[in-house]
C-alpha cells in the first residue's frame, strides 16, 4: 500500500470516527433532552397520564367542548406523545380518583371544569374566579386580571397556568385555567414551548403558578402571549379569615 493510498485510508476512518462521536453526543444530548421533559411533566415513557376536558360554558350541551380546547387537547396530546406516555381523555366530572399516581393536565377554568375548581381549592387558595356570566376576572392575593364578557376587540385575556404536587414523589397536576377557550389554548402553547424555561426557573418537582397574557386574541388568537405575573407566592398563601382581618 502506498503511503497516498494509507492517507487516504487514514483519513476515511478518521473522519468515520469524527462522525460516529458526533452522532453518539446528538443522541446523548436529545436523550437527556427528553428525561428533562419528562422529570419537568412527570410522564416518564410508558406511564399514563390524564387529559381532563372542560365543557363549553357557552353552549348549552353538557357535553360540548369549545374548539379552541380541542386544539389545545391536542397539542397536549402530542407532548404526551413526546413524552413515549400514553394520554386518558375523561370528562371533567367524570374523574373519580386522587392525585399522584399519574401526572394529569387539567383544561379549562373553574366555571367550565369541576376537577379545577377542586384542583384550586385544595392547592390554590389564594387563587379565586368570578362565578358570573359576565365577570371572568381573575383574582390573585390582592391582584385581579379583569375581563367582561362580551370581550372587546383588541382587549388581553388571561390565563393561569399552574403544576401543583400532592406529594413528594408524585406525579404533578398541570392547570390550565383561562378566561376563554382562546386563552386555554395560548396557555398550551406556552407550556409546550416554553417547559424547560420553566424548569431551569421553577425546578421539575415544585410548585409554580404564572399568570399569562393573551394579546388581542382577536387578532392574533393563541399566538401572542407573554408572562403577566410570577404568583406562586400569593397563589398557595390562605387567605386571612375574615373575623381576624376585621380585628386587625
Amino acid at each position: 500500500m502506498t503511503d497516498s493510498v494509507l492517507n487516504v485510508v487514514l483519513g476515511l476512518v478518521a473522519s468515520a470516527i469524527s462522525a460516529g462521536i458526533g452522532w453518539l453526543a446528538q443522541t446523548v444530548r436529545r436523550r437527556r433532552r427528553l428525561e428533562r421533559t419528562q422529570r419537568f411533566f412527570g410522564m416518564p415513557e410508558g406511564t399514563e397520564c390524564l387529559l381532563v376536558v372542560n365543557r363549553d360554558a357557552g353552549a348549552r350541551a353538557s357535553t360540548a367542548v369549545a374548539r379552541n380546547d380541542v386544539y389545545a387537547l391536542m397539542e397536549l396530546a402530542a407532548l404526551v406523545r413526546e413524552c413515549g406516555a400514553r394520554a386518558e381523555i375523561v370528562a371533567h366530572d367524570q374523574v373519580r380518583q386522587g392525585l399522584g399516581a399519574k401526572a394529569e393536565f387539567c383544561l379549562g377554568g373553574p366555571s367550565s371544569n369541576n376537577r379545577t375548581a377542586a384542583h384550586l381549592a385544595s392547592w390554590l387558595p389564594g387563587v379565586t374566579s368570578a362565578a358570573g356570566d359576565t365577570d371572568l376576572t381573575i383574582t390573585v392575593g390582592d391582584t385581579e386580571f379583569p375581563l367582561t364578557r362580551p370581550v372587546q376587540e383588541g382587549v388581553p385575556v388571561y390565563a393561569l397556568l399552574a403544576r401543583v404536587h400532592a406529594g413528594s414523589g408524585d406525579r404533578p397536576v398541570f392547570l390550565i385555567s383561562g378566561q376563554t377557550s382562546t386563552s386555554n389554548h395560548a396557555a398550551v402553547r406556552y407550556l409546550a414551548a416554553n417547559h424547560r424555561t420553566l424548569a431551569r426557573r421553577h425546578g421539575t418537582d415544585s410548585t409554580f403558578v404564572v399568570v399569562l397574557k393573551v394579546v388581542n386574541p382577536g387578532a392574533y388568537g393563541p399566538d401572542v402571549v407573554e408572562l403577566a405575573a410570577e404568583v406562586t407566592a400569593k397563589a398557595t398563601a390562605r387567605p386571612a379569615p375574615a373575623a381576624a382581618t376585621a380585628a386587625a
